[in-house]
């Protein structure tokens, strides 16, 4: 059983909705646990957004950690949503994304956690700051599933800054320096490879006569927006890694200079590699991801 702690910045793109319904859909199947939902950005906003989600898939019991002071949301299009679903977030109650962390860590059994991390290194650099928490995740984690950084060009500029990593440099920098497990990097390429498909909104989620995730979609795009899908793939590739959805690169290291330029750095010993995508893989992950996302929750 994969038990995955989900690390979020909820609110600046909604994907991150859409990869907590992949997960929810995963889960629902058997193949993973979401035992909790941390946020990497403040605001109580985000926190109630994945509360609602955990609710709506029948799962409210799931805790959601929130991160008090740090980085705020860049847009808020979608998080207002919230507001019109059921949750039992409470602001006076929630504990702190990184306790929180570590009391998940602590109540799995070792080797069975999978970090989903879809958002900034934040709360990853604080646990690396402390001995003891490394000591930690080294016990619990078995993967860092990591939605950052960019491998490829894109559009022609080889340094790519990407906004995961650029909203906080110096943790991210930490996060590639010196985090213990193995660590899975799916790059900005990933995602705008894969575009959501209108379709699937306008189609696959009539099994009921609302639906968060619609809700979610068209409060932040456009309305013929098809967004990338870069962390509904770092969700998938955690929770089915030997599918064959993705390849990888050699083992290695990323390094994160000063402006938050990513470069992979082939080494034997390393422990970290980036997922790559062939047009095969591709038109098999984007079918999943649509199936996984519309899949009919149990409410």
């Amino acid at each position: 059983m994969h038990h995955i702690i989900l690390d979020t910045d909820m609110g600046n793109d909604v994907d991150d909705a859409l990869a907590m319904a992949v997960l929810h859909s995963l889960q629902t199947r058997g193949q993973c646990n979401l035992a909790a939902v941390i946020l990497s950005r403040a605001g109580h906003d985000a926190a109630a957004m994945c509360a609602a989600v955990n609710q709506f898939y029948g799962r409210g019991q799931i805790p959601v950690g929130v991160m008090r002071v740090g980085i705020e949301s860049q847009t808020n299009r979608f998080l207002p949503v919230a507001e019109q679903w059921p949750h039992h977030y409470d602001p006076a109650t929630a504990p702190d994304a990184v306790d929180l962390l570590r009391q998940t860590l602590q109540g799995l059994p070792d080797q069975s956690v999978t970090i989903v991390h879809i958002g900034f290194a934040t709360n990853m650099a604080v646990m690396l700051a402390n001995p003891d928490d490394v000591a930690l995740l080294t016990r619990k984690v078995r993967c860092l599933s990591l939605m950052a950084g960019a491998f490829l060009p894109i559009d022609g500029d080889a340094r790519f800054k990407e906004f995961n990593v650029i909203c906080d440099i110096p943790a991210m920098q930490a996060l590639a320096a010196h985090w213990p497990t193995p660590v899975v990097w799916g790059g900005f390429e990933i995602g705008w490879a894969l575009r959501y498909p209108r379709i699937s909104i306008a189609q696959d989620f009539g099994y009921v006569a609302r639906h968060i995730i619609v809700e979610a979609y068209n409060a932040y795009c456009a309305p013929a927006e098809e967004r990338p899908c870069w962390d509904l793939a770092t969700a998938l590739y955690a929770v089915c890694p030997e599918r064959g959805y993705f390849g990888l690169s050699r083992p290695g290291r990323v390094v994160v200079d000063d402006e938050g330029v990513t470069t992979f750095v082939v080494d034997p010993a390393g422990n970290q590699r980036y997922l790559t995508m062939d047009a095969v893989q591709q038109a098999r992950v984007l079918e999943a991801l649509v199936q996984l996302t519309s899949q009919p929750a149990h409410v």
